[in-house]
């Protein structure tokens, strides 16, 4: 049973990650990248991992999503755009640092070693807290600065996309107010 979960949950993740690069409308490559993350979550369950897979689902799979649709509502990127507009050294560029993750991610794969040490598979219930609680206690002790920076952060790109959008319908309404008087 445990492998026929692991395949639907890998085809799951594939046809996610497939549907946020394919799909041409960036809502529905939002909403794939969604199924893409519930899956993860799963791969991380059936690995004992409970932890990561609620971070998965609550952090990523919602919050973070959310925030990109958000955006995309916002600025109005689902509109559709001419075809020719970018340059020919930024898809050279793309496709030369496509192929650079793609070979760090093999090698990374292929290595099986993070930083140096081998990963660890310690059991999760040690009743003392385990690892959960060690994450915890170093989260909101140790890093808590780090942590507000970043929800922080993340405000600031919000309110920054509220004034670029904003500043951009100026623009267009400047526009089409001169065109109507010429």
């Amino acid at each position: 049973m445990e492998a026929v979960v692991f395949f639907v949950a890998a085809a799951g993740v594939l046809a996610g990650a497939l549907g946020v690069v394919l799909f041409r409308h960036p809502v529905y490559a939002a909403l794939s990248l969604v199924g893409s993350m519930l899956a993860i979550a799963v791969l991380f369950l059936q690995q004992d991992a409970d932890l990561v897979a609620i971070v998965q689902i609550v952090v990523y799979a919602s919050a973070i999503t959310v925030l990109f649709l958000f955006v995309i509502m916002l600025l109005g990127v689902d509109r559709s755009e001419a075809r020719d507009t970018g340059h020919l050294f930024q898809r050279a560029a793309a496709v030369v640092l496509g192929v650079a993750v793609l070979v760090g991610i093999v090698g990374i794969v292929g290595n099986k070693w993070v930083a140096g040490t081998p990963a660890s598979s310690a059991p999760l219930d040690d009743p003392r807290g385990g690892n959960v609680r060690a994450v915890a206690e170093v989260l909101f002790t140790d890093y808590i600065w780090a942590f507000e920076v970043v929800s922080v952060m993340l405000v600031i790109g919000v309110v920054g996309s509220v004034v670029l959008a904003r500043r951009s319908r100026q623009i267009a309404a400047a526009r089409q107010r001169e065109e109507v008087s010429v």
